[in-house]
């Protein structure tokens, strides 16, 4: 018999927000660079690769810059990391943050992120109205674990362990969201129910079935 759902913890790019890949893309066609190709090259060593690092704030975007184009160069087609990371800042998705709020009075949220740290310099700062949205959507989290600051990053299992003992419970009491397969394989093996988002809509329908609630019997607002 499942335990009953006392917990929601939501990625943030991809699932609140639309994906980065979505901006990968764009710039991959708009340079002429292979389909994937940052993708792919962020998960090549992907634990200790320039990402890897920068995500648990082991380097500074500074040298994130540098090694990033190193690996890039190496893959044949020379990428600075500071044009890459303004592609970080999607979207907010209005419907995602409407579930959200929806169930923030009958369940603990928890927003698990691989994020990077703030002060990127000149040319490397993201847009200032977009942070203040994401900053307003943090605010409905009971509990922001990220990367950047606790010094560990998904997939590693102790990523997911620290979000269950600061809100007091059981992976087995977790619904999870995220958009990548690697992210979720670890949360699946604890116990946790994990959603992949790809259609957001799907994945909020998925959610409903999993807290027992019909979230479209009133329309879903955003797009």
């Amino acid at each position: 018999m499942q335990r009953p759902i006392r917990a929601v913890f939501w990625d943030f790019g991809g699932v609140i927000t639309s994906s980065p890949f979505e901006s990968f893309r764009r710039f991959e066609q708009e340079r002429g660079l292979p389909q994937d190709f940052l993708r792919e090259t962020n998960a090549q060593n992907h634990e200790q690769n320039a990402w890897a690092r920068l995500e648990r704030a082991e380097i500074s975007p500074v040298e994130f810059d540098a090694l990033f184009l190193a690996e890039t160069t190496a893959r044949g087609h020379a990428v600075p990391g500071r044009e890459v990371l303004p592609l970080l800042a999607g979207r907010v998705r209005p419907y995602m943050v409407e579930v959200l709020k929806r169930i923030r009075d009958d369940y603990r949220v928890a927003c698990l992120t691989n994020n990077i740290a703030t002060g990127f310099g000149p040319g490397m700062s993201l847009d200032a109205d977009t942070a203040r949205e994401i900053a307003a959507v943090m605010k409905l989290f009971d509990f922001v674990l990220e990367s950047s600051k606790a010094g560990v990053r998904k997939p590693d299992p102790r990523f997911y362990e620290i979000a269950c003992e600061t809100l007091d419970v059981e992976p087995a009491e977790v619904v999870y969201l995220d958009d990548l397969g690697i992210n979720l394989k670890p949360a699946r093996a604890m116990g946790m129910r994990t959603i992949k988002v790809a259609d957001p809509r799907d994945a909020i329908a998925e959610l409903g079935d999993a807290l027992g609630i019909d979230f479209f019997s009133t329309p879903v607002s955003g797009g």
